[in-house]
């Protein structure tokens, strides 16, 4: 198989300096945009939200230790694949959230509850489009209970 190359779009801003697991709902993050797509956020002014996806530069997968885990390393939880959760060791370091806009300008989107640390690369922004995107969905009950302080 051949290497994917992908190149940032461009970088978050935000005061979360360290990883963490929980609590990014109020979190406000700046995406500033690489120069040469400064003007892509046109029309984004109409969305309510849009889905970020970026690389997480600062996390490390480690097939013995991340392959199957606990979600959030927590006793409570059960031994899961790394497929199965949402835990930001991957084998591609890849992160996709969907996140509430606050505000854009022509270099910069502002977004609230977008869970990337203070610098990391942003691979791409898509709108939210609800026929596409929101789905009826069914979870298992460690993800509900993992989830609430999450957010």
């Amino acid at each position: 198989m051949q290497d994917i190359i992908i190149k940032p779009i461009g970088h978050i801003k935000n005061d979360v300096k360290n990883k963490k697991d929980v609590s990014w709902g109020n979190d406000i993050s700046a995406i500033i945009l690489n120069e040469e797509y400064h003007g892509g956020l046109k029309g984004l002014e109409e969305f309510s939200h849009v889905t970020v996806i970026f690389y997480l530069d600062k996390a490390e997968f480690e097939i013995d230790k991340h392959l199957q885990r606990r979600p959030q390393n927590r006793d409570d939880m059960p031994l899961v694949g790394i497929f199965s959760q949402r835990g930001k060791d991957r084998p591609n370091q890849i992160g996709i959230t969907s996140v509430q806009i606050v505000s854009v300008s022509n270099n910069e989107l502002t977004v609230k509850g977008l869970d990337a640390i203070d610098g990391t690369p942003v691979l791409d922004i898509k709108p939210y489009y609800p026929i596409y995107d929101q789905k009826a969905a069914k979870v298992p009950e460690w993800v509900v209970k993992l989830t609430q302080h999450y957010f």
